[in-house]
């Protein structure tokens, strides 16, 4: 029978998953994942977390410990993301030893309302590597100009980070700029970077959904008869531009000291308009050495019915640069739609944060006025 996920990995995609909970992780299902599906990775970010805790009865006996000891909201929100993250990089663990450091990563997100502040990003990327403490864990940054530095900064200590939130092209190089710096400083530091890593998380669907409102406004013919080639023509064009740049001799003076490369991962993989192919955004970007980072919905859609046909980026690069042109032609103002992307997703992730929190805060107000319950043996133990 064929096997989509098994194809699709037979390329050259790392699939990783989108999501995590409590939930996932207590009944086995990541593992399952893990085992039955090629997930070899692992993201999330404030909407993720937002999801898993609110209502959710899986985080309770730590939230009553966390309550007992007068944890704030804060303090709190750091030690329920850290404790998930932590046990999903333990699953990933061995397919990271196996991997020889080259899959089996977790992410989390520095707190999005750091997004504009380099300095209070470092901190807290140091301190999100303390509390998880495992050598698979990427540190998720935004790639905000104030991210930037950041990244580079990171990296020069030995932090391996997700760079998140790219949009743009012309952002996109300056992220694989940042990674270089940092992996310049970093040899200059000592770091071995044979075990220092990167990603460049270049989201997908969110594209579509601006610039196909934008045409249907247009409302043209031409405009019509584009919609939905934006977001895989902008990905395309921007892995054009990771070969170039990872095909320079300023590359390959890192890659002989044992550097890899910074990966391209197609975020915002899922469809948003239902008219689309559900797998579009997988089948489409598919070529050796990136990573797609699938919702648990489309990994199950490319399970089921994806048709992996090997590449699909090297050889539409001609045609992806004709789609940008012609939505030029139309009207569409790229640099406005994806700026206009970066500060929405941003506020988004924000939203999210700030939602959670205050869940949060009203559920350890709840735990402080209830007894603790006794604690059943056998479970995990949570810090």
């Amino acid at each position: 029978m064929a096997d989509p996920l098994a194809e699709l990995t037979a390329a050259g995609v790392a699939i990783w998953l989108d999501d995590l909970s409590r939930a996932r992780l207590s009944t086995g299902t990541l593992a399952s994942l893990v085992h039955d599906s090629h997930v070899v990775g692992v993201t999330t970010n404030p909407t993720i977390f937002q999801k898993a805790i609110n209502g959710s009865d899986h985080y309770n006996r730590q939230i009553r410990d966390l309550a007992a000891r007068g944890a704030d909201v804060e303090d709190a929100l750091r030690k329920l993301t850290t404790f998930d993250v932590r046990w999903a990089c333990d699953v990933l663990r061995p397919t990271y030893h196996a991997s020889n450091g080259i899959h089996g990563e977790v992410s989390i997100e520095v707190d999005p309302r750091l997004a504009h502040d380099t300095e209070k990003t470092i901190a807290q990327a140091r301190q999100l590597r303390s509390l998880v403490d495992r050598p698979n864990l990427f540190i998720k940054i935004p790639a905000t100009t104030a991210g930037l530095a950041a990244i580079t900064r990171c990296l020069s200590e030995g932090i391996s980070v997700n760079v998140t939130l790219i949009f743009s092209r012309r952002r996109y190089g300056e992220v694989m700029n940042a990674y270089l710096e940092g992996m310049e400083a970093a040899r200059a530091a000592g770091h071995d970077l044979t075990r220092l890593a990167s990603v460049a998380s270049f989201f997908i669907s969110r594209v579509d959904t601006e610039i196909d409102q934008r045409l249907d406004v247009i409302g043209s013919t031409e405009a019509r008869a584009i919609r939905g080639s934006a977001a895989i023509a902008n990905a395309r064009l921007a892995f054009q531009m990771y070969e170039q740049v990872f095909s320079t001799g300023r590359w390959h003076t890192l890659a002989q000291d044992g550097a890899r490369p910074q990966r391209p991962l197609w975020a915002s993989t899922g469809v948003k308009d239902p008219t689309y192919s559900d797998t579009r955004y997988v089948t489409d970007l598919i070529t050796a050495g990136v990573v797609n980072t699938m919702p648990e919905a489309t990994l199950a859609a490319v399970a089921e019915h994806g048709v992996v046909l090997g590449d699909t980026i090297r050889r539409s690069y001609r045609d992806a640069a004709e789609v940008m042109a012609k939505l030029a032609d139309i009207g569409i103002d790229y640099d406005d739609v994806v700026d206009k992307l970066e500060r929405d997703g941003l506020t988004t992730f924000q939203a999210s944060w700030a939602a959670l929190t205050q869940t949060l805060d009203r559920k350890l107000a709840a735990a402080r006025k209830r007894p603790e319950r006794k604690r059943r043996s056998g479970m995990r133990t949570i810090p």
